[in-house]
C-alpha cells in the first residue's frame, strides 16, 4: 500500500510548483525565483500556517491537518473543486486507523438504468464507475468508440483502453489531452479508495505499458470530467466533434452517466446520425472491432 503521507507530500509539492507567484496578496521580497511556482513560506503565509508546519507537511511527517487548516491551504494552492476533493481524500487516508480503509465495493448497473441507456438511441452513453471502470454502453457508445461490453469484464476500463488501444489512438484527434484527462481521473478516484487492490493493479499494469502513463501519473494531477468535448476521426463516418454532460446517479454517487451529443456544426451532425442509423443490431462494428471476439483484448 502506498505510504498516504508520501502521497499528500507529493501532491502538496506539485500543487506548490504549479501554484501563480505573482499572485494578489503575496508580499514581494526582491528574491530572484530558481524554481517554479510557489515559495513554501509563501504557501504558509497564504494558508495562515507557520512556514515549520507547512514544511513537515511537505516532508511527510506524521501530521493529520484539520479541516480548517485543509481549507487555507486549498485556497493557499488555488485548487480547483477536483483538487480540493483529492486533498481531503488524501488526509483521510493519513488519519485513517491501520486496517480501516476497504477495497471499492463491487458496481452494478441498475436494470433501469440500462434500459435508459438502451432507449438513447439517437445520443451515445455509457457509464462509468470506480478506476473509471466502464460498467454499461449502449449500442452507439459502443459504435462510436469501443464495444466495451464485448471485452473481458477486467479490460471494460475507460483509462486502460486510453492509454493501450491503437484503435483509441488513432480515433482521437486530440489524444494526449484525453488520456491525460483519464489519467488524471484515474488518479483522483485512485485517493479515494488508496487500498483498493483492482486500483492498484490496473495502475501497476499501465505503469509498465509504456512513459506516458508513468510521466502523466507521477506529475500528480486530478481531474473530474464534468462536460467537454472530444474531437473525432472516426473510421466509418469521418472527422466530427461530440461534446458530453455527466450525471451523477441519485443512490450512487460512484456511477456517472455521460450522454454524448454532436457539436452545433453541420459535418459533426450528419456524421453522428448517420452512424445512428447504421448502429442497428448487428449493422456497424465499433471502430478497430473487426475480426474480434467477445473478451479479446481491445
Amino acid at each position: 500500500m502506498t505510504d498516504p503521507h508520501r502521497e499528500l507530500a507529493d501532491f502538496l509539492r506539485r500543487a506548490r510548483a504549479a501554484g501563480d507567484p505573482h499572485r494578489p496578496g503575496l508580499p514581494s521580497d526582491g528574491r530572484i525565483r530558481r524554481v517554479a511556482g510557489l515559495r513554501r513560506e509563501e504557501v504558509a503565509f497564504l494558508a495562515g500556517v507557520s512556514t515549520d508546519y507547512y514544511t513537515r507537511l511537505e516532508q511527510g511527517r506524521r501530521i493529520v491537518p484539520s479541516g480548517q487548516v485543509l481549507d487555507a491551504l486549498a485556497r493557499a494552492l488555488d485548487l480547483d473543486e477536483a483538487g480540493r476533493a483529492h486533498l481531503h481524500d488524501l488526509v483521510n487516508a493519513v488519519g485513517a486507523p491501520p486496517g480501516r480503509s476497504r477495497p471499492a465495493a463491487v458496481q452494478r448497473v441498475r436494470p433501469g438504468l440500462r434500459r435508459l441507456l438502451d432507449g438513447l438511441e439517437s445520443q451515445p452513453a455509457l457509464v462509468l464507475g470506480h478506476r473509471t471502470d466502464v460498467l454499461a454502453a449502449n449500442r452507439l457508445a459502443g459504435a462510436l468508440f469501443a464495444d466495451f461490453e464485448r471485452m473481458r469484464p477486467r479490460e471494460r476500463n475507460y483509462a486502460r483502453w486510453m492509454l493501450l488501444s491503437d484503435e483509441a489512438r488513432s480515433l482521437f484527434v486530440d489524444w494526449e489531452r484525453q488520456a491525460r484527462n483519464a489519467v488524471e481521473s484515474l488518479r483522483l478516484d485512485a485517493g479515494r479508495t488508496p487500498d483498493d487492490p483492482r486500483t492498484r493493479q490496473l495502475v501497476g499494469e499501465l505503469s509498465l505499458a509504456g512513459p506516458e502513463f508513468r510521466r502523466w501519473w507521477a506529475e500528480h494531477r486530478v481531474h473530474r470530467r464534468t462536460f467537454g468535448d472530444k474531437r473525432l476521426r472516426h473510421p466509418v463516418v469521418g472527422e466530427l466533434t461530440v461534446g458530453f454532460e455527466t450525471l451523477v446517479l441519485p443512490g450512487d454517487g460512484d456511477q456517472v452517466l455521460y450522454v454524448y451529443t454532436a457539436a452545433d456544426d453541420p459535418a459533426s451532425r450528419e456524421a453522428l446520425g448517420l452512424l445512428a442509423g447504421l448502429a442497428g443490431p448487428g449493422s456497424v462494428p465499433a471502430p478497430g472491432a473487426g475480426g474480434r471476439h467477445p473478451g479479446d483484448v481491445p
